[in-house]
């Protein structure tokens, strides 16, 4: 049997009306561990690769927990820096990431014209190579520091994912990695007529299908598809439309691949991940809007095992369970009542299993789903702590 993972978690409850015991002080502490289990040497350069949002999102981590971090990094005498794709980087002002408040430089993380790339090839189903963003390729550690959230087209964001998609340029992320899907046939062209196409198209609830009928095209935009099955009714009998299982599972192993391509670029030595459960939403950040949290606020995770972080992370959702009456109204298939379902299942449908891409990750030897959680300062140890005499602005100030 494979030795256990280790995963440090810090709730966002908190035993005491005390600093020590809050929830900051369990993210620098986490922090601290990770950066004692891995070689960060000094003039190191680290890559902290982060989802810094879009357009009117506000949901991404806090650039008060990113700067503690990068501050913490910074006293092992390396040089970090945090990255992301070209338009993130561009705007990252507009949620409060700066060179001045984050403490290091924000670079686009394949370069200014998104070209800066290193071809990886990878031959797995329509998929010949994928561009890696030279900025990994550069950097001698990488940390890991993503939002936990649901994604509609694989159920779960988080520290997959933000390799996955956010370590490659845009081409490959829109092209070629949201392109596996469509290995496989979602049609008969014989058997489609335009009339059907057209209503098909007409009554998908979600407006997940579209119909070019120039070119006698139907098209299933897989994120936004919930698999309520309304199309194979409609088509009942008729054999023109089909809904390929294996369509919504590629985008999984492509995921895992994809992720994997980074982590081979590292030391294993020379990685961490830290996962926050805050602001967990329906979908990723990349819709550039706030979105109402579907699951309670958890905490941050840390560990040095990519596949161990996840699973802990969808273990702990799936413990919590949904907010209900914040499930946005124009999802409109949830199955509240099958036992045993992932809220990200719940809310994205059968097909979008969330520990999916993490099964797959672990058959690549990715690292291991089998992990021991670690609190640190729970609230019951902290309760029983001696409470430090409370202060107030105490920091350095102009008086």
């Amino acid at each position: 049997m494979s030795e256990k993972a280790k995963v440090y978690f810090g709730s966002i409850q908190q035993g005491q009306m005390a600093r020590f015991a809050s929830f900051a002080a369990k993210v620098d502490i986490i922090t601290e561990k990770l950066i004692e289990e891995i070689k960060i040497e000094k003039k190191d350069k680290v890559a902290i690769k982060m989802h810094l949002g879009f357009r009117d999102g506000y949901q991404t981590i806090p650039v008060f927990f990113v700067r503690r971090i990068v501050e913490r990094i910074k006293k092992t005498g390396a040089y970090p820096f945090i990255t992301d794709n070209p338009t993130s980087v561009y705007n990252a002002v507009n949620r409060g990431y700066t060179e001045y408040t984050c403490g290091c430089p924000i670079i686009p993380i394949s370069g200014v014209k998104d070209g800066y790339v290193k071809e990886k090839k990878i031959d797995f189903l329509n998929v010949d190579s994928l561009s890696m963003a030279g900025a990994l390729e550069d950097a001698d550690v990488l940390v890991d520091l993503s939002h936990v959230k649901g994604h509609g087209a694989c159920g779960f964001g988080g520290a997959i994912k933000n390799l996955a998609l956010g370590g490659y340029s845009g081409p490959t992320r829109w092209k070629k990695i949201h392109g596996v899907n469509y290995a496989y046939d979602m049609y008969d062209p014989d058997k489609l007529t335009p009339e059907l196409a057209k209503k098909l198209v007409a009554e998908c609830p979600y407006h997940a299908l579209s119909y070019n009928e120039e070119k006698h095209k139907l098209r299933r935009n897989y994120h936004d598809c919930h698999q309520c099955m309304r199309c194979l009714e409609i088509d009942q009998g008729l054999g023109a439309v089909k809904l390929p299982r294996e369509a919504y599972s590629a985008f999984q192993e492509m995921m895992a691949i994809a992720a994997n391509e980074v982590l081979k670029s590292f030391d294993k030595e020379k990685v961490f991940f830290m996962n926050f459960l805050l602001d967990i939403t329906t979908y990723c950040d990349c819709l550039g809007m706030g979105q109402p949290p579907i699951v309670n606020d958890i905490g941050v995770l840390g560990s040095t095992d990519i596949i161990a972080i996840e699973t802990a992370s969808l273990d702990l959702i799936k413990k919590e369970g949904l907010i209900e009456k914040n499930i946005p109204p124009y999802i409109k298939h949830i199955d509240l009542t099958t036992p045993d379902l992932h809220p990200f299942t719940r809310v994205h449908g059968p097909y979008k299993d969330p520990y999916e891409v993490v099964q797959v990750g672990e058959k690549m030897n990715m690292g291991t789903s089998a992990y021991e959680l670690i609190e640190i300062l729970s609230a019951s140890e902290t309760m029983e702590m001696e409470t430090p005499k409370r202060t107030f602005e105490d920091e350095p100030t102009f008086f």
